[in-house]
């Protein structure tokens, strides 16, 4: 028996999938994790499969300094699609640039140049790498979750991310301590989605 298929590494495994959650970003505060911890989560991703090793998918940190100019990327996609949006409208959406100590985000890259992976097997790439990182976060016992929203489509946030003709803004992936615990819901048995040929 390898250690991979040891019953303890099972177990682990189990409960960690298991016990993970969606944490909200308006619940995530300091301490986020420290540079080690951070290279390990974004390692984590790179562990996705990938169909013909072309990196099918690339990942923009915002470090805080930066978060400025995501917080008037949010207020000027709000603009794009309700040009009578009001000052504090605009405010409560930058004020979403701000939220979680850890932030980033996953882009898809579908350039049929890169090879001959079909986009569906790219787009289930940046899915694994997703769930890789918010396995990894949350081993380390940091909530995580996931961001997305009209203003990831805006020509505002392309430009800001410099997302190519062929690239596509999945989500930002959101990662601190978890300031307010929720219940838990439960999730569906496998039964529920899952029939024979």
């Amino acid at each position: 028996m390898s250690s991979i298929e040891q019953p303890d590494v099972l177990d682990a495994a189990l409960t960690l999938i298991h016990s993970r959650q969606h944490v909200s970003p308006k619940r995530l505060g300091d301490p986020g994790p420290a540079p080690e911890q951070v290279g390990q989560i974004l390692a984590a991703a790179g562990a996705a499969p990938d169909h013909g090793q072309i990196s099918p998918w690339r990942l923009v940190i915002v470090p805080r300094e930066r978060r400025h100019l995501l917080a008037e990327c949010f207020a000027d996609a709000l603009l794009e699609r309700d040009p009578g949006a009001t000052e504090a409208q605009k405010e409560e959406a930058r004020q979403k640039a701000y939220r979680a100590p850890f932030l980033v985000l996953v882009i898809a890259r579908l350039d049929p140049a890169l090879g001959k992976a079909h986009p569906q097997e790219r787009l289930i790439s940046a899915g694994c790498a997703v769930q890789n990182m918010l396995l990894a976060a949350h081993a380390m016992c940091f909530g995580a979750g996931l961001v997305s929203g009209r203003a990831l489509y805006s020509q505002r946030m392309r430009r800001l991310f410099q997302v190519t003709e062929h690239e596509q803004p999945l989500c930002f992936v959101a990662v601190g301590t978890v300031t307010q615990a929720k219940t838990g819901s439960e999730r569906p048995g496998y039964r529920r989605y899952t029939t024979e040929l």
